[in-house]
């Protein structure tokens, strides 16, 4: 009955608050150490310069105890026992007993008893730290305890056959997603744990020890090495959850049947886009008026740190012993260290243990820092841990007088000022455009409809007089045939008139008939006088046609002068900018040409003099500056010279495949060149041009660019490998040979031409340049084999491809036999190579044998000068069963 009356709380004496009372006050409030007595290094700064939020806000640790329920072992157990604890939910305040009679109380922010829900615990413990985050600060949620109490059924529950039972790590991430825009904010996680003093990713358990980096200038704490996960939905978070626990190191005790070992810590990073707030500037000459500042674009960085630490536990209570043993050990140290940092916090001390232990370091922000930080410590009721439970509640009371100054993290968003701005510009050239095209298409349509005008005005005036010329014409007709019937008429009339007269009266006609004559020559006279004015009105007709004609032409005449003096103009400008180009290249070519001699008579001797911009290797100074040439290409540009390659002067094409073939022998330039088309026009004067030095050059150009391995696919698609061997056939120059020979070389070295150069004739081409005999191309063509013959080494060995060599296809075996032995030691260097390469696929081996490379081969062992040549040519004769047979029957030792 008195363990029934104990556990009700009948009996045993509360003591009562006063000021003497073991109550702990939640309004404490520290004070900055002085800066001056101890080193950044061992004192956390309690303010941050990172941000441009403003000035800091005081925030006390919020503290928040939570009852864990009896267990079935406990309710066996302890069935005679009261509970250690007695909460007091609606006081926020607990009574831990120490018998039957005395109990101490103690405050907190918040007291959950053992029925309160997930939803509660979050919304009263995490839910103000997220808010917090959401609007800039960073945030920690933390959970201490006795092992076994809940702390990661509190923190780290996933819930996903009843939500209802989701932790507050699911919560956090629920809320964050609902309240960022996944168009301009992002959110992205670690998921780290720190077991034996090191940090290992949980999401990527190869990453097993990572290191704190601090910042020097504001003693902010980041784990660059952590992985870090861009997070969009909750699906995505959950199952990041679920990789991470199953990654976390935990163990079976006495005190629970699924201990953790380690302490969990999950990051969550924030990056928000907002606006600032708008300024109000008053204007100078008028006061009463303000001009309104635009907001600036800010960005807002802040960070959630959840933290579900191992339990603290007592050795002879939780029985570990051996690694388990040091596992306790570590998790109490470290524990201890944070407890010692808290304490230091809470008295005020000049100096704080930071750096003791590496969970104090990453939680150096959450205590004295400038995050908002919850802290829920989990308690269990058993009288047995009475011990424990008193730590974790005097451990809470101390967090609860630890203050931290809240400061926004808010930067000046660059970016987001660069794309609004961009998007503006873009606005503006286009709106620029439009009204461009559109003033264009109004003076087009002007134009052209001034010129219908005239058009039609010519037409209708020519139209006029033709029609003016026709009708006179018509007129004068109708009258001349008019006076014509009129004359014969009275001719008749007047001549039987007189006829009948004169038979009457005996007169002759001759009175009659002159005055008829008479007026029919005033008719005439008339008809003749309207004739002649009529005349004279289309002949000043024609005259104004002719004048509107004259006007026309002569204005048609101006403008065809105008363009052709225009023409002139362009033609002219485009030769003064050739000559200008020719004459600064050659300024600066005999500028460097002059150092070069300077610096060679000062080292004693003419033997490194400048060769001039045929010599590829003249690209670079001693002392690392820009050679004439690039300085040419960066005053020029690529595109300026690449135009003059069609010059139609020969000289200027000439200097100008120099310029470029000079330029592609620097690797910066080469990306340049081949973006502006480059590669291309040296194609083109390979293909087209037979001037010797015009193909010299181009192909040296082509060769130097051959080297990068992204211009030898563009070279083989653009059919450069054809027009390399079609120049290897053509030429005889036996420097023209020497930069065909390197261009092909060049591309033997790449694995995925190997197929293109056989059937393209790129091999045939290499070897067909030995006539020559020069030693730089015999040089250039060993090259080039001993290149192709490692790619098809590699492919063996790499089982991509199978079958004879294609070299010995081709004929090559005897070439490289009779020159393994070369005086010249870069072409026997390159032979001995490739031999050793060939010999290395045991499908070559009878092939060499009937071709006498064996012996070359054993050679090689014994002679060569260079001892990797050797030990390869050993190692390959060594690992070949038919090699080595042969050498048995021919009695050969090595």
């Amino acid at each position: 009955m008195a363990s029934n009356g104990y556990r009700n709380g009948n009996k045993g004496a509360i003591k009562p608050l006063s000021a003497s009372s073991n109550v702990r006050s939640s309004s404490f409030k520290s004070r900055l150490p002085p800066s001056s007595n101890h080193s950044s290094g061992s004192a956390l700064r309690r303010t941050s310069s990172t941000g441009a939020g403003g000035d800091a806000v005081p925030g006390r640790v919020r503290v928040a105890v939570r009852l864990r329920p009896r267990n079935a072992e406990e309710s066996i157990a302890d069935a005679d026992f009261a509970d250690c604890v007695e909460l007091q939910p609606e006081l926020k305040r607990l009574k831990l007993r120490k018998n039957n009679w005395e109990s101490e109380t103690y405050e907190f922010d918040e007291v959950l008893t053992e029925f309160a829900s997930q939803k509660r615990v979050y919304e009263v413990v995490a839910k103000p730290v997220v808010e917090s985050v959401l609007d800039g600060y960073n945030g920690t949620v933390m959970a201490y305890g006795q092992t076994g109490t809940g702390k990661t059924f509190t923190l780290g529950k996933l819930g996903e056959e009843d939500t209802s039972a989701r932790g507050i790590m699911v919560r956090s991430m629920e809320e964050i997603l609902a309240n960022v825009s996944p168009e301009i904010d992002s959110v992205s996680v670690s998921y780290l744990q720190l077991y034996m003093e090191t940090i290992q990713d949980l999401l990527d358990p190869a990453n097993d020890n990572i290191s704190i980096v601090e910042d020097p200038r504001t003693g902010d704490v980041s784990l660059p090495g952590a992985t870090h996960v861009e997070i969009r939905d909750e699906q995505s978070f959950l199952e990041i959850l679920k990789l991470g626990e199953a990654h976390r190191i935990a163990a079976n005790t006495k005190l629970n049947t699924e201990s953790s070992r380690s302490h969990a810590i999950l990051m969550v990073h924030i990056k928000r886009s907002v606006l600032g707030e708008k300024v109000s500037i008053p204007i100078e000459t008028d006061k009463s008026s303000h001009f309104v500042k635009p907001p600036k674009p800010l960005v807002r960085k802040s960070k959630l740190v959840l933290v579900d630490l191992a339990g603290s536990e007592r050795v002879q209570k939780s029985g570990s012993e051996g690694h388990m043993l040091e596992e306790a050990k570590s998790i109490n140290l470290s524990l201890s260290a944070l407890g010692k940092c808290i304490n230091a916090l809470a008295e005020n001390s000049a100096h704080v243990p930071i750096r003791d232990s590496k969970l104090t370091r990453l939680l150096r922000d959450s205590f004295g820092g400038t995050a908002r930080t919850s802290l829920i410590v989990t308690i269990g009721p058993s009288p047995r841990h009475r011990g424990e439970t008193a730590s974790t509640i005097l451990f809470g009371q101390r967090a609860m007088k630890v203050e931290n100054m809240l400061k926004i993290k808010e930067e000046f968003d660059y970016k987001s000022l660069s794309r609004r701005l961009e998007i503006q510009l873009d606005k503006l050239i286009a709106e620029n455009e439009r009204q461009q095209k559109a003033f264009d298409d109004e003076v087009e349509r002007i134009n052209l409809e001034a010129q219908n005008r005239v058009s039609e005005a010519e037409r209708n005036f020519t139209d006029a007089l033709e029609k003016e010329r026709l009708k006179c014409q018509m007129e004068y007709m109708e009258s001349v045939k008019m006076l014509e019937e009129k004359m014969i008429e009275n001719q008749r009339k007047h001549g039987w008139d007189g006829f009948r007269k004169d038979k009457c009266n005996g007169e002759g006609p001759g009175s009659s008939n002159a005055e008829d004559i008479a007026e029919v020559k005033k008719l005439l006279e008339k008809e003749t006088h309207m004739r002649k004015e009529a005349e004279k009105e289309v002949i000043k007709l024609k005259s104004q046609l002719g004048q509107g004609t004259e006007a026309g032409a002569g204005v048609d005449a101006e403008i065809l002068k105008l363009q052709i003096a225009l023409e002139d103009e362009v033609l002219q400008k485009r030769k003064l900018e050739e000559e200008i180009v020719i004459l600064r290249s050659q300024m600066l070519q005999l500028t460097f040409e002059a150092d070069q001699m300077r610096r060679c008579l000062s080292r004693g001797g003419p033997g490194n003099a400048y060769t001039g911009l045929d010599s590829p290797m003249s690209q670079v100074s001693d002392n690392g500056h820009k050679t004439p040439v690039s300085s040419l290409f960066d005053q020029v540009g690529v595109q300026k010279v690449l135009e003059l390659l069609e010059s139609e002067d020969a000289n200027v094409r000439i200097h100008a495949v120099k310029v470029v073939a000079n330029l592609a022998a620097e690797e910066a330039n080469q990306e340049r060149i081949v973006e502006a088309g480059g590669l291309t026009s040296l194609l083109m004067l390979l293909r087209s041009y037979e001037d010797e030095v015009v193909r010299r050059v181009a192909a040296g150009a082509i060769a130097n660019l051959a080297m990068n391995e992204a211009n030898q696919e563009l070279i083989m698609l653009q059919g450069g490998i054809s027009l390399l061997s079609i120049t290897a056939s053509d030429a005889e120059d036996p420097q023209t040979l020497r930069m065909v020979a390197g261009a092909i070389a060049n591309l033997c070295g790449n694995d995925k031409l190997q197929a293109t150069l056989r059937s393209e004739g790129g091999i045939k081409a290499l070897l067909g340049m030995v006539r020559c005999g020069h030693p730089d191309v015999l040089s250039q063509v060993a090259r080039g084999i001993a290149n192709f013959a490692k790619c098809e080494s590699r492919a063996s060995t790499n089982g991509i491809r199978s079958g004879r060599s294609l070299l010995i296809d081709e004929g090559a075996l005897p070439w490289i036999v009779q020159n393994a032995n070369n005086d010249a030691a870069p072409i026997r260097r390159h032979i001995e190579l490739a031999l050793c390469h060939l010999a290395q696929h045991e499908v070559n081996a009878k092939d060499m044998i009937n071709g006498g490379a064996l012996w070359e081969l054993v050679r090689i062992t014994r002679d060569c000068s260079r001892e990797d040549i050797r030990s390869l040519s050993r190692q390959t004769l060594n690992s070949s069963l038919v090699f080595r047979a042969e050498m048995r029957r021919l009695r050969i030792e090595l």
